[in-house]
This record gives C-alpha cells, sequence and structure tokens, in this order.
C-alpha cells in the first residue's frame, strides 16, 4: 500500500488528532497497518485482524482463489495454519454451501479467525480435524510456515521486530513443515482431490517432486499478481 493510502487509511481510524499522531507513532515504529487499523483487505474482503496475528500478504490472493475454484459448490475444504482466517474466508465466501474447516496452533490467531467466521479448530496441522473428515476432502490449502532458519533477519525490519515468527519460520530448509503437510495429506485428502501449499519461489522445484512423490499428479506452479512463483498444486491419484 502506498505512503498516501496509508495516510488515509490513518486518518479515517482517527477520532481526533491526538489520536491521529498515536497512530502515525505506532506505523513509524514499524507496526503492521492492519493491526493499528484492525482489518486489511485481502481478495476484495474486509479481514479483521488483531494485534499479534500475522497479516495474511497480497501475493497469497492467488492461492486462496484458486482453492476456491477447485471447491465444489458442496464439498470439503481445509485450510491448515490458518491465521486470520483469510483463505479459509475466501473459499467459504465463494463456496457458501460447502464445508470449509480451519486448523491453528496460536490460540491469539484462531481467537481472530473465528471473529473473521470461520470454523477454526484449535492444534497444530492436522491433529484437531475432526475424524469425519479422513478421506473425504476436495480442497486441502496451506499457507503454512516456510522461510528456512537461517534467512529470517533478511525479512523487512518491521517484520521481524513484531510479526509472530511461529508463522515463518519452517526449519533449515524451510520446507519442514511443508514436508509434514504432504506426508501427512494422504489420510486426509480424496482422491482426486487437490492439495495447493505456499512456498518460496526456490523452494518450488523441491516441493513439486514432494508432492509428485507422494502421489499428486497435474501438480502446477502457482504464481503472485507479480508473476513470481509462489506456490504449487496437485491432484492426488486414484
Amino acid at each position: 500500500m502506498a505512503a498516501d493510502e496509508e495516510a488515509a487509511e490513518l486518518v479515517v481510524a482517527a477520532p481526533d488528532d491526538a489520536a491521529l499522531r498515536a497512530l502515525v507513532d505506532r506505523r513509524v515504529s514499524g507496526e503492521p497497518l492492519a493491526w493499528i487499523i484492525g482489518t486489511t483487505r485481502f481478495c476484495g474482503l474486509d479481514l479483521l485482524v488483531d494485534p499479534g496475528v500475522y497479516v495474511p500478504r497480497w501475493q497469497s490472493e492467488t492461492l486462496a482463489r484458486r482453492a476456491a475454484d477447485l471447491l465444489p459448490a458442496h464439498g470439503t475444504a481445509v485450510d491448515l495454519c490458518t491465521g486470520s482466517g483469510a483463505v479459509a474466508l475466501v473459499m467459504q465466501t465463494a463456496r457458501p454451501t460447502a464445508r470449509v474447516v480451519a486448523t491453528e496452533r496460536n490460540p491469539r490467531a484462531a481467537f481472530c479467525a473465528r471473529r473473521n467466521g470461520v470454523d477454526v479448530r484449535e492444534g497444530h496441522l492436522f491433529d484437531p480435524l475432526p475424524r469425519d473428515l479422513a478421506g473425504v476432502v476436495d480442497v486441502l490449502v496451506g499457507v503454512v510456515p516456510y522461510v528456512p532458519d537461517g534467512a529470517l533477519h533478511l525479512l523487512p525490519r518491521d517484520v521481524v521486530s513484531f510479526e509472530p515468527l511461529d508463522a515463518l519460520a519452517g526449519g533449515i530448509d524451510g520446507l519442514e513443515v511443508v514436508d509434514q503437510v504432504v506426508d501427512g495429506s494422504g489420510r486426509w485428502v480424496r482422491p482426486g482431490g487437490w492439495l495447493l501449499l505456499e512456498v518460496g519461489g526456490d523452494q518450488v522445484g523441491p516441493t513439486r517432486g514432494r508432492l509428485t512423490a507422494a502421489g499428486y499428479e497435474a501438480v502446477t506452479v502457482l504464481t503472485d499478481g507479480d508473476g513470481d512463483p509462489r506456490g504449487v498444486a496437485g491432484r492426488r491419484r486414484g
């Protein structure tokens, strides 16, 4: 968002000049705009974002829209590491008659997702999912942590200083959580169902290989609005 657009958002959020100065000071310190004004836009939706909760990026919108497109009208979807519930909300808005369940291990983020109207279960990845979803999920999607631990210091200063690093840190190669999702997905995704994961551009190749080895076909690369590789999608064989 451009500086003038951010300024306009702060003006709207502030009831008076003193409050505006306080909000500007918070933003100058690097605090995410979404935390300051309490909302952000994602795929055209107004999303509540509480302080301390990972702020969804516009680069994830392609993944969310693709997941929504693949979800049948009366199908079943699971959004792992939902955070504020952004991707889950896009799917349930596009397919209001589908069943969309999300998981999130951070209690603060889970609370925020519920405020956004998402059915979120607290726990790590698949652990809290209802057992009746086993083998029937049409779309499994996740913006899981994928930044290599050794690269966290390269992120923008405000991200490192403010945003929850457990939503970003993906282990030594950045793909530790991705591997857990791919390995565990076979229990939940039905034959013909889809797995979609966001990863970094240099992780697309290895992730495609992991999906193929795990029994997924038609594995394709997802690109963001700038045309940069941002994720992978594959259909489970069967």
